[in-house]
């Protein structure tokens, strides 16, 4: 078979673990933001939620984790932090709602299940510690991306119309054990 038309493993050979420290994954994220968002955004110091990383992820009102290859590199992070109403015209509820945010796939690692993987283990840990709404924001500009968290099975709030942007609300209610 021609590699070209090779599908990829729909199971990566990765570790997922919950990140208790901001030092394991500070270069990964910082590289994804850049490449992800380019001039669009200043990347040259840390965004508040990771300046305050312990309070944000490592405490009971968040969590993140990250996916290392059999060397231990990352390779993929997600997060879930409490959702603070920062989108007054959205109908979203603060109560029981997290906001999932820093998806992010190293390049080689795209197209192969890794992000499903992250989710389901990210949405897992939610229902454990309560979560009953998620919440998140995507942009047209993320190739895919809009498809795959509809595919998670989110649903699309509203959609903004300002240009550089054009910002995707969405989000996931009532999360059960079942869904």
């Amino acid at each position: 078979m021609h590699a070209l038309n090779h599908a990829p493993d729909p199971s990566p050979p990765c570790r997922v673990t919950r990140v208790e420290t901001l030092a394991p994954v500070a270069d990964f994220l910082q590289a994804a933001r850049q490449a992800m968002f380019g001039d669009r955004v200043a990347t040259t110091s840390p965004q508040a939620d990771l300046r305050d990383f312990a309070k944000v992820y490592a405490s009971s009102g968040g969590c993140m984790l990250a996916a290392r290859d059999s060397s231990a590199a990352v390779v993929g992070s997600i997060a879930y932090r409490p959702y603070d109403g920062r989108f007054a015209q959205l109908d979203v509820p603060s109560a029981d709602t997290v906001e999932v945010v820093r998806l992010f796939i190293a390049p080689a690692w795209r197209r192969r299940g890794l992000a499903g993987v992250l989710f389901a283990q990210l949405k897992q840990h939610a229902l454990q510690h309560g979560v009953q709404r998620m919440y998140l924001h995507t942009h047209p500009f993320l190739p895919g991306a809009q498809m795959f968290w509809q595919q998670q099975g989110f649903v699309v709030l509203h959609q903004d119309a300002d240009p550089l942007w054009q910002t995707i609300h969405m989000q996931m209610a009532c999360l059960s054990p079942q869904d």
